[in-house]
């Protein structure tokens, strides 16, 4: 079977990754498929229209031509309300789609019958999410490193440097969440040498973190006081929960911000799932940051995006090879083979397919096994 696969450019502001690079398209015209570009798209990731054309892919400059023409778009982030009239009924969008913090784009997905295939809910038998891992991996280290800077004056942070000096206290980074944006930000604040506290409700998962840093960090049991605690003490916050598919559960309420040191630093890695904390709000790299009852927050929805060659090479290692399956057999049958495939699908013929969704906004949801 031989699909028509089209990749755009993202209009997100400050978003430079790309959906497909050009050895992402000779892999995809090697095996029979036709590839449309958006001329420009892959600029700012590092990749020319003309290494697109040398791999096999057609460039165009005409938006409403690939959306029209492709049965697959390939992206990176969720459309925004000005692309949701280019998608037509049946198309499959492979993307990061977070609808559970969208009920517009969910309407819209369903509105238009589009066939919505979540990077971020496409999970592997041991529970996994292979193709959100590369960029929870890179937001993790991120963090500590956009968390440091706002954490000088400037800013309107407490003024402290994370690793210290001989002489000082080093400051204090407390990690709520042990997963993997968690264990990425615990890895670059021990190595600048801060006093690290991670959080997480999985006793074996602290089990873990305690085997792999040792004395350098204290794992605690995720509970409210200890929640409490934590936010009174540290210099820097990250926000690292999920639940695949869900909106992030709200963990630092609006009166915690009283108790916590002037000019702390919050950093939400959660925003992209609604944040985990009460006074989250999506921010961009432009400004990337506000303050609330004197604590900084940065809410940057998007933070990979500002590494786009990086991320674009780790997030497309991944998605590549569940996008060929994709375009082999057509998502129907790519369900009935794959079920790592079949969790990703959230949309489909109109229906809320996955459950998290329908639950974040209690509507109907639809087993796809009887839709299949």
């Amino acid at each position: 079977m031989a699909m028509r696969i089209g990749c755009v450019k993202e209009i997100k502001h400050h978003e430079y990754r790309v959906g497909l690079t050009p050895s992402c398209v000779r892999s995809y015209v090697l095996r029979g498929h036709q590839v449309k570009i958006e001329s420009g798209a892959g600029n700012a990731a590092g990749f020319t229209d003309d290494e697109y054309a040398a791999a096999g892919g057609i460039i165009t400059s005409d938006k409403k031509e690939i959306f029209d023409w492709s049965e697959m778009i390939v992206k990176v982030k969720e459309p925004l309300p000005e692309e949701y009239n280019f998608f037509h009924e049946d198309q499959i969008l492979y993307t990061y789609l977070h609808l559970a913090a969208s009920r517009n784009l969910t309407e819209a997905m369903m509105r238009l019958k589009v066939k919505g295939v979540a990077y971020e809910t496409i999970q592997t038998a041991d529970g996994q999410l292979p193709c959100l891992k590369p960029m929870s991996e890179i937001a993790g280290r991120l963090s500590i490193q956009e968390g440091a800077k706002f954490l000088e004056k400037t800013y309107g942070g407490r003024g402290v440097l994370l690793g210290g000096v001989p002489g000082v206290r080093r400051g204090k980074v407390g990690i709520i969440g042990g997963g993997i944006v968690g264990i990425n930000a615990c890895k670059i604040a021990v190595g600048i040498g801060a006093e690290v506290t991670i959080l997480d409700v999985n006793a074996n998962r602290l089990a873990y973190l305690d085997d792999i840093f040792g004395s350098r960090i204290t794992a605690l049991y995720s509970t409210d006081a200890n929640i409490d605690a934590v936010l009174q003490e540290s210099d820097l916050v990250i926000g690292a929960v999920l639940l695949p598919g869900s909106k992030a559960p709200t963990l630092i309420k609006r009166e915690h911000l009283s108790k916590m040191k002037h000019g702390a630093v919050i950093v939400d890695v959660a925003v992209d799932q609604g944040g985990c904390a009460e006074t989250t709000h999506a921010t961009t790299h432009d400004d990337p940051v506000y303050i609330v009852d004197g604590v900084v927050h940065y809410c940057v929805a998007n933070m990979p995006g500002v590494v786009a060659l990086s991320s674009t090479q780790a997030l497309t290692s991944t998605t590549l090879n569940y996008g060929l399956k994709i375009a082999e057999m057509g998502i129907e049958n790519a369900c009935k083979k794959s079920n790592d495939i079949k969790l990703g699908l959230n949309t489909y013929k109109g229906h809320i397919v996955y459950a998290n969704v329908a639950k974040a906004f209690d509507m109907p949801y639809v087993n796809i096994d009887g839709l299949l």
